[in-house]
């Protein structure tokens, strides 16, 4: 049953292929939301761990049979950005059928307002020119996200909470600090220098919403530790989605 339209839906990164996917919560936020546009905007499917040692799940083909059926029932425009994860995607590119295209980046025009939505991956040097050393970073986050699910199931154990040790380790390194606020500020550069009224991105897993004088910078995050998404409301207003508020909602409305 759908309880929320928006506007805009722009979700990312939600690595369709590894274990730690969250596909599972994201169809069931997808079931209960309709909106005109929905942007993937880059590593949906994560075709390095899939070449490596990922497998596809009946989950994973199930969040794409949800988006079909979006674009069938309620005529939702799905706009698909190649990121870094999904750089298969560059035999087809441009791809166009119909109300689903799959581009490098795409201009959304809204309220008289235009965002330039792009991965983010083509500002990484490191991703970009050395590809092996990103991929070696890869490897590095895969042990972390296995790490973080070895102390939480610690924790439940001794009945404490759900904690995300990856991200409060992401957080207090200083050297992933001044990457996200360089990534942030070149971003909003190259908005600036193209006339955008603001910047859509993804590919840090770090979901925000920040106004650098004028040029806004929107990160929607990911659907493997944050499980975040940016939404615009009718009137153009954007605001983070965290599954975690979404489900504590749904239990209220349930009493």
């Amino acid at each position: 049953m759908i309880s929320k339209f928006y506007k805009t839906i722009v979700i990312s990164d939600v690595h369709l292929g590894i274990k730690d996917s969250k596909a599972k919560e994201l169809v069931r936020f997808l079931k209960r939301t309709s909106c005109e546009k929905l942007i993937l905007n880059g590593d949906i499917i994560d075709g390095w761990q899939l070449r490596k040692s990922g497998k596809w799940k009946k989950k994973h083909t199930r969040f794409f049979r949800v988006v079909l059926k979006m674009i069938e029932k309620q005529n939702t425009q799905v706009i698909y950005i190649r990121g870094n994860h999904d750089d298969f995607l560059d035999n087809v590119l441009p791809f166009f059928v119909g109300k689903l295209s799959i581009v490098r980046d795409y201009i959304l025009e809204s309220h008289d307002k235009r965002y330039w939505v792009v991965h983010g991956d083509i500002f990484d040097s490191i991703t970009t020119n050395m590809k092996w050393l990103a991929k070696l970073g890869d490897t590095g986050y895969t042990f972390l996200l296995w790490l973080n699910k070895v102390y939480n199931y610690w924790r439940m154990k001794r009945g404490k909470p759900y904690y995300s040790l990856s991200k409060e380790i992401k957080a207090k390194v200083k050297s992933a600090v001044s990457y996200i606020s360089g990534f942030e500020k070149e971003l909003v550069a190259l908005a600036r220098s193209r006339n955008y009224n603001g910047i859509i991105c993804g590919h840090i897993h770090h979901p925000n919403i920040k106004d650098y004088d004028g040029i806004l910078y929107l990160n929607s995050g990911d659907w493997v530790e944050s499980l975040s998404a940016l939404v615009e409301d009718e009137i153009g207003n954007w605001n983070i989605f965290y599954y975690d508020d979404f489900v504590k909602e749904e239990k209220k409305l349930k009493g």
